[in-house]
C-alpha cells in the first residue's frame, strides 16, 4: 500500500496531515508549507506571477501555469479542494480569484475582478450552520482562446467553448457553447458566430 493510499484509508492520519499543511483558522497552507511552493507549483518557461498574489496553494493537489502565462497583481490561486490548471500563453487580471477545481486553457485573457470557482457550500440541512456542512467541487473547465470581461462570475460545474466573449460583470450560471457572446445576469447569448456568412450575428438572428 502506498503513502497516498495508506494516508486516503486512515482517517485519523488523513486529519492530521490536513492540520498539518492547512491552518484550520485562516484555511490556507502554514507558512513552512508556502516556503515550498516553488517546488510543487509548476510554471512554465516565462511565466510570471507577481509577488502580491495569494498562493493558497497546496501540495497534494495539481497547481500547473503554462509558459508566458501571467497572474496578475493582487490575484487569489486556490487549489486546496482540486487542481489548478491555467494553460500557456494566459493572463489573469489584477485582483482575480480562481478556486479549483478548475482547467483554463490556452490564450485566455481574464479581466479584472473575475471570479471563478468550482466550489459551493452546501446549505441543505436547517438544522447545522452552513458553515459546518462542507463544500460541493465540480470543475469549472474553460477552452482555448476566451475573454472573460471585469468582475465576472464563472459558477461551479461550468464549461466555457472555444472563443468565447463573457461581457463584463457577468454572472455566468450554464455551459457557454464555442463561439458565443454572453452577457448580462444570468448571462444569455447575444451574439453567435455564423460560419456560412463569416460574420458575427445576433442570437435571435442567428436563430432564425
Amino acid at each position: 500500500m502506498g503513502f497516498r493510499s495508506y494516508i486516503d484509508n486512515n482517517k485519523r492520519a488523513k486529519q492530521f496531515l490536513h492540520w498539518f499543511i492547512m491552518h484550520p483558522i485562516r484555511t490556507r497552507p502554514r507558512w513552512y508549507i508556502r516556503c515550498f511552493q516553488f517546488l510543487y507549483i509548476k510554471r512554465g518557461r516565462h511565466t510570471v506571477i507577481y509577488n502580491s498574489v495569494r498562493r493558497d496553494v497546496v501540495p497534494f493537489r495539481g497547481c500547473v501555469i503554462g509558459s508566458r502565462s501571467v497572474i496578475e497583481s493582487f490575484s487569489v490561486l486556490n487549489n486546496a479542494v482540486g487542481d489548478l490548471l491555467i494553460g500557456d500563453d494566459t493572463r489573469v487580471g489584477i485582483g482575480s480569484t480562481i478556486i479549483g477545481p478548475v482547467t483554463i486553457g490556452n490564450k485566455v485573457n481574464i479581466a479584472q475582478h473575475v471570479l471563478i470557482s468550482g466550489i459551493n457550500h452546501n446549505y441543505e440541512d436547517i438544522t447545522s450552520s452552513i458553515a459546518d456542512q462542507g463544500i460541493t467541487a465540480t470543475p469549472v473547465t474553460i477552452a482555448d482562446n476566451v475573454w472573460i470581461g471585469a468582475n465576472s462570475v464563472i459558477l461551479p460545474g461550468i464549461s466555457i467553448g472555444q472563443h468565447v466573449v463573457i461581457g463584463a460583470g457577468a454572472v455566468v450560471a450554464k455551459d457557454v457553447k464555442p463561439y458565443t457572446v454572453v452577457a448580462g445576469n444570468p448571462a444569455y447569448a447575444i451574439k453567435v458566430w455564423d460560419f456560412e456568412q463569416q460574420k458575427w450575428k445576433k442570437y435571435e438572428a442567428a436563430k432564425s
